[in-house]
């Protein structure tokens, strides 16, 4: 295959998280006295760190009270976030035949690595990655490339034999900085268009799409 190690995003990528974070992020502002926020605005902030979510939907003023806003989602998240995350339908299919190919995989996102091990867990896919970088695994988070390129670092391979798969421009700017090859998912609220101005290997409809693409 061109590229032998594949490392993938996770939320919006692999997964559906969008009612687990909308009822965090709610539960949070609820706790510090802020207007509820609408679904849709929620999904635009899905794969932002938790300080940029609060400085996005609560405006800079805010930026502040990050140290708050965390406490309360993750206290929220530590309920509900597992059971509110649901697994694309054709993911396992497309891991498990990677695997078979003798791709090494990965995943690189700001989610709590012991959040995404939990939800792979529990639909058994945890042991098809043999690398998983999450918000509490790195110093600065995406679009830096810190996390991607340590990745692929503890994976033994190289940026440019590496393919990192997501669905935002944020993770399109961190295989950028990172001189990583970047395939697009347009699995989450981002639009294809928002990809023109990134050296996208490949836009994918589908992750289905995947496998014969690389």
């Amino acid at each position: 295959m061109r590229f032998p190690v594949v490392i993938f995003d996770f939320d919006y990528t692999l997964a559906d998280s969008s009612r687990g974070v909308l009822e965090c992020i709610n539960h949070a502002f609820k706790g510090m006295g802020l207007p509820k926020v609408a679904a849709e605005d929620a999904q635009r902030t899905i794969g932002l760190s938790l300080p940029n979510i609060l400085v996005t939907l609560a405006g800079r003023e805010h930026e502040g009270r990050a140290g708050e806003f965390a406490r309360l989602f993750v206290e929220r998240a530590n309920e509900v976030m597992t059971d509110q995350t649901y697994v694309f339908e054709e993911v396992p299919e497309v891991i498990r035949r990677l695997k078979d190919e003798g791709v090494t995989l990965g995943i690189v996102s700001t989610k709590f690595r012991r959040r995404i091990e939990e939800i792979l867990g529990r639909v058994e896919l945890l042991e098809l990655f043999d690398v998983i970088v999450g918000g509490e695994d790195v110093s600065r988070h995406k679009p830096d490339p810190e996390g991607l390129l340590a990745a692929i670092e503890r994976l033994g391979g190289s940026p440019s034999g590496s393919l990192y798969v997501g669905d935002s421009v944020t993770d399109a700017e961190t295989a950028r900085r990172a001189g990583v090859p970047f395939a697009a998912v347009l699995n989450g609220v981002t639009p294809r268009e928002a990809f023109k101005d990134y050296p996208a290997y490949r836009i994918l409809d589908d992750l289905d799409e995947l496998i014969d693409q690389l």
